[in-house]
């Protein structure tokens, strides 16, 4: 009975346990995408796409087995030790002693050996990150290598990394296997230890048999708890690092106060959007000063709807622009105005649901293509979803897709070009009739020039009626905006209608290096 009961708690601890693992993953994956999402592409790019994905699939679910794995181990040895050492001392006192002075050595040799077990984690957890970065990178930019010719080094590169990820592994998986078998070897000496005195007490005659045999049963009971706690320590040491990680992006401070007072309303023909002198001169989602004066006092003002082109060199500060204009830069000094309401920066969630962003590198989830276009818009019907790819030009991909718009892409399902993602991202722009403001960053970055001029016939029909910025490194996009920012090492030196920045030195200058760069039509 009391063998069936012990099983039956043992089952319930488990199941009650894993439960709560399950729960605390899925509310610590919320908050880690929470956080992301409100530090935007600068601390992505910072920390490397790769490691961000890692960290909130493979590393959440390490969190997940460490917590079911380290509470249960950390019930048992608090509860199960203490009662056995107490009923050993109303059994035999002197076995009793023994078994209290053995276990503190038994600690200690866990705590060195954890320490060292713990530096070689951490060393192999880095490189697993490293690895995983070096691994979407490759992903993503795969048919732009083998263009370039340059797979085949690259390839070598994440071989290497891949080698150092196994020798970290392996040294370890060394340490815990050592340190289970001396764990192991420790116990089994404890018990032996035990038997032995309780023999020569039996054969003085000074025991009786009842009494020895019980604390014969009891003592490996007692230290069990001891050895598995150790041998799962190790197992659960990635769990801890990966929460380590984790705590960390959620302990990311935003050094800019977050505009949450008052309203923002929606952009109409009525509204005008004013900045003043700003300037970004560090990431201020990290406080590092990682790219000094990216923008540097810049100035810019805009009434109601239009079509706005952001161009210059890269580096130019094109990218900032637009990840300040979407809330996910917060500016270092300089005003914002919309209408009359004076505001320190974008990061305001009315301004943010009026905004379709699309990045030079859109984010796909770990869903069917149609869910990954139902981004902005997850009511959709399947007919509106249809119609938006087929604008986006993703015909071609559905019809050798084996189910279509239902086929699982991202994470784990099929992998995507780095154009058929940028599609993906065009298609939610073509779904959303709503959002009053565009902001495209490189939108047609890894298309081909025929394929961008299929879908210019698209786009541009989308920008009407909406306010627009458009950053882009192709100048023929120039000739269908209403107005045009020029930015030279995060300055704007020019700005103006196109036909007169057309006529600027500046942009004649530029057309030259995309003629000489053969990047341009």
């Amino acid at each position: 009975m009391f063998f069936s009961l012990r099983h039956a708690l043992i089952w319930w601890r488990g199941k009650v346990l894993e439960n709560y693992a399950t729960s605390a993953g899925k509310t610590l994956r919320h908050r880690l995408l929470d956080k992301i999402f409100a530090l935007g592409p600068s601390f992505v790019q910072k920390r490397g796409t790769g490691n961000l994905v890692t960290m909130n699939l493979e590393g959440i679910r390490r969190i997940e087995n460490y917590i079911s794995l380290f509470g249960s181990k950390l019930i048992s040895i608090l509860i199960i030790p203490p009662l056995i050492l107490i009923y050993a001392i109303f059994l035999d006192w002197k076995s009793a002693l023994t078994m209290f002075l053995v276990l503190p050595i038994i600690i200690t040799f866990m705590i060195l050996l954890g320490k060292v077990a713990r530096n070689r984690v951490t060393q192999k957890y880095q490189s697993y990150r490293i690895l995983a970065n070096h691994f979407v990178d490759s992903l993503r930019g795969l048919e732009t290598l083998k263009l370039l010719g340059l797979s085949t080094g690259y390839a070598k590169t994440v071989g290497a990394t891949s080698e150092n990820y196994r020798k970290a592994t392996i040294g370890t998986l060394t340490v815990a296997f050592m340190s289970n078998f001396a764990l192991d070897f420790f116990s089994t000496i404890s018990v032996a230890l035990i038997a032995l005195f309780l023999g020569l007490r039996l054969l003085d005659g000074n025991l009786l048999l009842a009494p020895a045999i019980t604390m014969l049963i009891l003592a490996p009971e007692y230290f069990a708890p001891i050895r598995e706690f150790g041998g799962d320590y190790h197992a659960t040491l990635d769990g801890k690092k990966a929460f380590d990680d984790v705590q960390t992006v959620l302990d990311t401070t935003i050094t800019a106060k977050s505009c949450a007072e008052g309203n923002i309303a929606s952009w109409s023909e009525s509204t005008r959007l004013v900045i003043t002198d700003v300037t970004v001169g560090k990431d201020c989602t990290t406080g590092s000063e990682s790219q000094p004066n990216r923008l540097e006092t810049f100035s810019f003002s805009w009434h109601g709807l239009g079509k706005i082109g952001v161009i210059g060199a890269s580096g130019a500060g094109k990218s900032t622009l637009v990840e300040l204009l979407g809330g996910f830069l917060n500016p270092k000094s300089g005003e914002i105005r919309i209408n009359d309401a004076n505001i320190p920066n974008l990061r305001h969630s009315d301004w943010q649901k009026q905004i379709i962003y699309i990045p030079q590198h859109p984010y796909i989830f770990q869903t069917t293509l149609a869910d990954n276009i139902r981004f902005y818009t997850p009511q959709a019907s399947d007919e509106q979803v249809q119609q938006a790819a087929r604008q986006a030009g993703l015909d071609e991909l559905t019809a050798v897709l084996p189910l279509g718009l239902n086929e699982m892409i991202g994470e784990g399902g099929r992998a995507l070009s780095g154009g058929q993602e940028q599609r993906v991202a065009l298609a939610r722009a073509f779904l959303d009739a709503e959002r009053p403001i565009l902001l495209f960053d490189e939108p047609t970055a890894h298309i081909d020039i025929e394929t961008e001029y299929e879908l210019k016939k698209s786009m541009l029909p989308l920008m009407q009626s909406r306010l627009v910025f458009f950053a882009t490194h192709r100048l023929h996009w120039m000739r269908e905006m209403d107005w045009i920012l020029m930015l030279d090492k995060g300055c704007l030196v020019a700005q103006g209608r196109p036909e007169d920045i057309f006529k600027h030195s500046a942009y004649q200058a530029l057309n030259d290096i995309k003629k000489a760069k053969k990047t341009d039509v």
